[in-house]
């Protein structure tokens, strides 16, 4: 089969090559997978910032969505031809996350979705949404799935709320999209004036330039006459913490889900304790939240905002592209 293999640290070591079909064991599928999506957990992987430990070789990418090629002779939950996606936590099935539902991480700790077939457990499949073909349903298992369990999951996102989104990655987008499925309110934000526009023409209801307003938390709290918003998911990092912090009201939720600006967070406890605000460190979901997401997807017809499909055969391009900040929504690799 064709795959796309990482031999070294940076975007230049990712070369296609030839391996073996893998065969699955009695309770696994192979999955002959159609697209890749990728996150900004891709390239930290492949350019050794998130960690230089990995082995390598190694097969990069968590997201991926395909169809069943063959099963293994004690698979009773799917058959061939079903469409599917992966689960990122693949032992994280329901509940609350644990040392034991984070060992196992497609793409991680396992071999990931740049392939023609791969071999996954039977209980870490979704069946893709009807209304989403595989590529659109690539970009659903890190980036679709955090935002469910941040806003819905952990903030309990309810109508007539507001919610504020940053930046036009696949987390804020998902998020915009599935504040508004629930009835909430967005104010979102950019740099750019024309992903503005673009923000405005997905239903953010107000939009801020944190370019034009560095204090943009200020701008959230006039544009909510003081209150400030329900929920927002920081992604950033080290440089958004305190202005999302700041953004909310009493008892608001921040989900800290990225760190693309750096890891290392300056809280302002006074605004945390004084408002009640609850933060939560969480990684993407569990399956039943992802379940969820899929009957969300399907009930409000929401497709997924795609920047730019790639061929695998320009896989280093569309790695780049996802290290850069000119995208607006996810950007996929097509296997076939």
């Amino acid at each position: 089969m064709k795959a796309v293999q990482q031999i070294a640290f940076g975007l230049e070591s990712l070369q296609i090559t030839e391996l073996p079909t893998p065969t699955p064991a009695p309770h696994e599928v192979l999955v002959k997978i159609e697209a890749a999506g990728l996150n900004y957990l891709d390239v930290a992987l492949a350019t050794g910032v998130y960690s230089k430990t990995l082995p390598l070789p190694r097969i990069p990418t968590s997201d991926g969505a395909g169809v069943v090629a063959a099963i293994g002779d004690k698979v009773s939950k799917w058959k061939v031809g079903d469409r599917v996606t992966v689960q990122y936590n693949q032992l994280w099935q329901n509940g609350k996350a644990t040392p034991e539902t984070n060992h196992i991480r497609t793409g991680v700790s396992t071999p990931g979705m740049l392939a023609e077939y791969a071999v996954v457990p039977e209980y870490a499949l979704v069946r893709t949404p009807a209304n989403l073909s595989s590529v659109e349903a690539a970009t659903l298992p890190v980036a679709g799935v955090t935002a469910w369990t941040g806003l819905m999951g952990y903030a309990g996102i309810q109508p007539g709320q507001t919610v504020l989104t940053q930046g036009t990655g696949g987390v804020s987008l998902f998020a915009l999209q599935l504040a508004l499925a629930a009835g909430a309110k967005v104010i979102a934000t950019s740099s750019s004036p024309e992903k503005l526009k673009k923000l405005q023409a997905l239903g953010a209801h107000e939009v801020i330039d944190y370019k034009q307003y560095p204090d943009w938390h200020e701008e959230v709290k006039r544009l909510t006459n003081g209150a400030g918003v329900n929920a927002t998911l920081d992604i950033a990092g080290s440089a958004t913490i305190v202005n999302s912090v700041k953004s909310v009201g009493m008892n608001g939720f921040v989900g800290l889900v990225g760190f693309i600006a750096g890891a290392q967070l300056p809280l302002d406890l006074f605004t945390i304790v004084g408002n009640y605000i609850r933060l939560q460190g969480y990684s993407v979901g569990s399956l039943e939240s992802f379940q969820q997401l899929v009957t969300a997807i399907e009930v409000n017809n929401i497709h997924p905002v795609i920047d730019s499909v790639f061929p695998v055969d320009k896989v280093q391009e569309a790695f780049r592209h996802m290290g850069s900040s000119g995208y607006f929504g996810k950007i996929v690799v097509e296997m076939n």
